[in-house]
């Protein structure tokens, strides 16, 4: 412990002593008194003016060191090396033009203050499912009540900039294919442009489930979440925790996500959604309550997690 303090404090500068905390000054925030609370022996940290925290010191280490200082705190954790993370960088480095879709010609926005008799049925399908008023406005949701999309709700996506990137179409008129989406590159980011990158981020499956989720929700679309993709680089970049809150049914995938976030020393906390459908069928407030009770996986728990599955398997 004494080597890994010596390391932070080598980043922080000096700190005073209260009990197990040490108090440094805030690199989030820079605030002129000492007010970051690092505590080695639970391996957190919380600034009490900007509210920055983790449950890992080592996110500090890796956020504020040099590279030879965050390898010499991960060969005191007994990890190494830094060499797939760095790749990651080289490749966030890289100039990639970022894909763009047009919406359907006949999508109509039911954000409009006045809208046509055919937004009815759609509208109606939304309140039935608990999406309001405002989840509608936030999540820019349409409809196309003709066309290829016809009888669907077109929710649409942004990247960065703003440009149309994505959009998940949903059948309301009881098509025998639920879901109708173009035929575009899906490494995206769903509605980047709304994400707080400051923020804990959620993974959720579908589109549904994220606007249940928050509005820091991001759903993944089927993707296998590999260290290539942009959202993976996008929360490995940003070094923010994630909550992993995918359906049931998927636990391969989950573990697949897991795996490649503890590889990049990501904060991962799992929500235990046994016994829902998705987290679509829940309310916002039995989804909190799910997300509070969220498990921190470490290594270790996650070895131990695969054990028991082989014991019981």
């Amino acid at each position: 412990m004494e080597k890994k303090r010596a390391i932070v404090t080598n980043i922080l500068g000096s700190y005073s002593r209260r009990g197990n905390e040490h108090l440094y000054s805030c690199p989030y925030c820079n605030h002129h008194k000492k007010k970051l609370s690092v505590n080695y022996s639970l391996n957190v940290f919380k600034c009490w003016v900007c509210d920055a925290s983790g449950k890992n010191i080592y996110r500090i280490v890796r956020k504020f060191g040099t590279y030879q200082q965050r390898q010499k705190y991960l060969e005191l954790d007994g990890r190494l090396d830094l060499t797939e993370f760095d790749k990651i960088f080289d490749q966030m480095n890289e100039v990639v033009e970022q894909p763009t879709v047009e919406l359907p010609k006949e999508f109509i926005s039911l954000c409009n203050r006045h809208l046509p008799r055919s937004s009815k049925r759609a509208l109606n399908y939304l309140y039935d499912r608990g999406i309001s008023k405002q989840d509608i406005l936030f999540w820019k949701i349409g409809y196309c009540n003709e066309g290829r999309y016809g009888g669907r709700i077109v929710i649409p996506s942004f990247n960065g900039n703003g440009d149309c990137n994505y959009y998940v179409s949903r059948s309301y008129c009881n098509h025998m294919r639920k879901y109708l989406n173009p035929p575009a590159d899906r490494d995206i980011i769903f509605n980047e442009l709304y994400i707080d990158w400051d923020e804990p981020v959620i993974l959720v499956e579908g589109i549904f489930d994220a606007i249940v989720a928050g509005t820091n929700a991001i759903p993944i679309l089927g993707s296998t979440f590999r260290s290539h993709t942009r959202l993976f680089q996008a929360i490995a970049i940003n070094d923010i925790p994630v909550y992993i809150a995918l359906d049931p049914d998927a636990e391969k995938k989950a573990g697949h996500i897991i795996r490649n976030m503890l590889k990049y020393d990501i904060e991962t906390h799992v929500v235990d959604l046994a016994g829902c459908e998705d987290v679509g069928s829940l309310t916002r407030e039995e989804f909190e309550s799910k997300k509070r009770n969220a498990e921190l996986v470490d290594q270790d728990m996650y070895f131990l997690m695969k054990q028991l599955r082989r014991l019981n398997g």
